[in-house]
């Protein structure tokens, strides 16, 4: 059996994806194009309701290129609308992510023969004990672990926590398996996940155990696993929200000389505090720039990204100079802009003070500049610098501050040296 798998969205998502995929390859099936796939998954997204438009065009993009296949639709748009899909044509099937896995094997097993779960092929890896891995040539050479799901969060332009559901951790010592199979394995980043990863808590212990605390037993339990001329892996924080941001998770942050990459992604969507309040944040830019002075004086060689969603209803041009000139002040590595976009189902989409197009257009070319400008400036005073970088392709590799940079070309995909960061990325 042929399979494709299209992926929509988030990192989480991602993550998702290539375990769908692993299952798939473990079965004995075997990844092709879309055009020519058996079995199609696309793995759909609602952040925005211009996601949404991407996700309903993408699921007709694959019907239209393949007259044959089965299309299972997951994810969180199709959540939301399943009857949207299904719609479409007969052979789409909606499917809830938690259910997916067992139709990706009852299709496998109807069609291919599965895979030996011993060694490592060159397409997916195994564990000593068969614990199925996602690395080999099939995947990303920085391995995302999801570890938490859903929002107990309610922001006024986001359908997210609808579709996710509650806020949900995965269990602490599960977690810490995992990533030291990868380890062993010889993965050299692995990056937590989650879709409010700062909300992570582990309560089968007497004592609820967090996001530090997981990372805290993560750099224990995988330390040993290092060749003589190489340093252990290292940890990634995909996103967190700047409410989660404590103690324990900076004391990390600053103690772990690098097994915890000195990057943050720490969402901002506004900054102004009027904006920020309509939105439902739970901050104001002060505690906002506060947080980012207090992290980069524990943190000098911080490196902080940022979202940032411009013409927000009601968004006014002081609004919107207080988010620039914050944007400024947190010397943002770099900013992903997003042009407010009404989201069915939300309240921000019922206001009647929506921004108009051309405006919201005209100030998200006004930040990306600025971002663009921020992101040399950041780059500029690391030039020279050394951080441990992975190669993630022959002659690229990703550095600890998150900048793709060209490093040596007889390096091995999956090293982590440590290099000086070359004028030109």
């Amino acid at each position: 059996m042929r399979f494709a798998i299209v992926n929509l969205g988030c990192k989480v998502n991602r993550v998702e994806s290539d375990s769908f995929a692993a299952l798939l390859l473990n079965s004995g099936a075997e990844e092709s194009s879309v055009e020519h796939a058996d079995a199609v998954v696309v793995n759909t997204c609602a952040v925005t309701g211009e996601a949404e438009k991407k996700t309903r065009k993408a699921v007709r993009g694959v019907l239209r290129e393949n007259a044959f296949a089965t299309v299972f639709v997951t994810g969180c748009s199709a959540a939301l609308r399943p009857q949207v899909f299904t719609e479409m044509s007969e052979r789409v099937r909606v499917v809830p992510k938690a259910d997916l896995p067992g139709e990706i094997k009852r299709l496998a097993a109807s069609s291919t023969e599965p895979k030996s779960c011993s060694g490592q092929d060159g397409t997916i890896g195994f564990a000593d004990d068969g614990t199925l891995l996602r690395i080999g040539q099939s995947f990303p050479t920085r391995v995302g672990v999801k570890v938490q799901d859903g929002c107990n969060n309610a922001c006024t332009y986001c359908i997210v926590h609808v579709a996710r559901g509650p806020a949900v951790s995965m269990p602490f010592e599960r977690i810490v398996d995992e990533c030291v199979h990868y380890a062993r394995a010889g993965v050299k980043e692995i990056v937590l996940t989650g879709i409010n990863l700062g909300s992570y808590c582990d309560n089968s212990e007497r004592k609820p155990r967090t996001l530090a605390h997981l990372l805290s037993e993560l750099l224990e339990s995988t330390c040993r696993y290092a060749s003589s001329d190489e340093p252990p892996c290292r940890f990634r924080i995909s996103s967190v929200e700047p409410k989660d941001v404590d103690e324990g998770l900076i004391e990390i942050l600053a103690a772990s000389e690098g097994r915890v990459c000195r990057h943050l992604h720490l969402p901002l969507q506004s900054g102004s505090s009027n904006v920020l309040r309509e939105m439902a944040r739970p901050y104001d830019a002060d505690y906002y720039t506060d947080l980012v002075s207090m992290l980069r004086k524990r943190v000098p060689q911080l490196s902080l990204s940022t979202d940032i969603i411009v013409a927000f209803p009601g968004e006014t041009d002081e609004d919107f100079n207080a988010t620039l000139s914050v944007a400024k002040e947190c010397a943002f590595s770099k900013i992903h802009v997003f042009p407010y976009s009404k989201r069915e189902g939300t309240p921000a989409a019922e206001r009647v003070d929506q921004v108009p197009g051309t405006q919201a257009a005209a100030r998200a070319k006004q930040l990306r500049h600025l971002a663009k400008q921020l992101r040399a400036a950041d780059y500029r005073a690391r030039t020279g610098s050394c951080e441990r970088v992975l190669v993630e392709q022959y002659g690229r590799g990703m550095t600890e501050s998150y900048y793709e940079i060209t490093v040596p070309s007889n390096l091995p995909v999956g090293s982590l040296p440590l290099l000086p960061l070359p004028a030109n990325t």
